[in-house]
């Protein structure tokens, strides 16, 4: 027997997200089951998410976002505006942001977490006014972005990050930029320089050791080896995020940054193209609600149980 239904829900559909043709029938009945009335829109576009968060905002009392990193992030500042609770069905291929908030990739497990109705105030990342959770970037992964093919990411997932990556690689150079943070400047020859929001990035990578997505600060991090292949050797520090005890990699924290390089570079929010240099970052703490499973233990601050 179902719950007695007292929420509306908003869910958005990404059909191009990795799993997106996969049947919703099942998750929409896990939700009316416990207690919520579903109303369900599809979009083509990110750019139409946010639009559709604000035209049905009036109907909903929380929006659950299905799709990848991506859509979560191009849902957020419209999110924000709305003052409303965000779930997630991850969708995506890396679904990173569900791994920080410990989200299952089951998908009805994960429509489990939003009917339990525990929430969890979180950061939100910007750059140049637009929202990112797990990381943005500038160099590598921005031209891992622009060169992945959407219908062998689709088809081999992870494999296909791996392919593009190695062929990125190849062709990488370093870039010239200047980092301001807190009215000092410093200039850096790199081939990355990421800053991040939450914890983890990348299929599984960790933006720093100590990093939480919601410790109000963000993570900054230059790839300035003179050896792009030294990167083999960094793979297992990247995956615990104690990659900045490397000398060749710089570090620092701080609530806002500024990047600026001799030409415009695109800049990668999780997964997508949105900006360009000169960016400025900025850090929103506790800027937005999700649906997420309790904390692990030692970390419960932040969380609210349901009514």
């Amino acid at each position: 027997m179902s719950k007695k239904t007292n929420r509306r829900a908003l869910l958005l559909l990404n059909p191009k997200a990795r799993r997106g043709q996969e049947s919703m029938a099942p998750i929409v009945e896990r939700l009316e089951v416990g207690g919520l009335a579903v109303t369900v829109e599809t979009f083509e576009a990110l750019p139409e998410l946010a639009r559709d968060i604000v035209r049905l905002r009036h109907l909903a009392d929380l929006v659950i976002v299905c799709g990848g990193d991506g859509s979560v992030s191009s849902a957020a500042m419209a999110v924000v505006e709305s003052g409303l609770p965000m779930g997630i069905i991850p969708m995506g291929t890396a679904n990173d942001l569900a791994r920080t908030l410990h989200i299952p990739t089951n998908l009805l497990q994960a429509a489990d977490v939003i009917v339990q109705g525990r929430t969890r105030r979180i950061d939100v990342g910007t750059v140049n006014g637009h929202a990112f959770f797990n990381v943005a970037s500038i160099g590598l992964s921005t031209e891992l972005a622009l060169g992945l093919d959407p219908v062998l990411k689709k088809r081999f997932g992870r494999l296909g990050y791996a392919l593009a990556a190695m062929k990125v690689l190849t062709k990488a150079e370093r870039f010239h930029a200047k980092i301001t943070e807190k009215g000092t400047t410093i200039e850096a020859e790199t081939y990355q320089i990421a800053v991040g929001n939450g914890v983890h990035y990348g299929g599984g990578n960790v933006v720093e050791e100590t990093a939480e997505i919601d410790d109000g600060h963000l993570d900054l991090y230059s790839l300035e080896m003179t050896n792009l292949w030294k990167l083999a050797l960094m793979l297992r520090s990247f995956r615990s995020g104690t990659h900045g005890l490397w000398r060749e990699v710089r570090t620092a924290r701080c609530i806002e940054f500024d990047i600026e390089t001799k030409v415009p570079m695109p800049v990668n929010t999780d997964g997508e193209i949105v900006t360009s240099t000169p960016a400025h970052f900025k850090v929103l703490p506790k800027a937005i609600s999700v649906l997420a499973p309790p904390l692990p233990r030692g970390r419960e601050a932040g969380a609210v149980e349901p009514k």
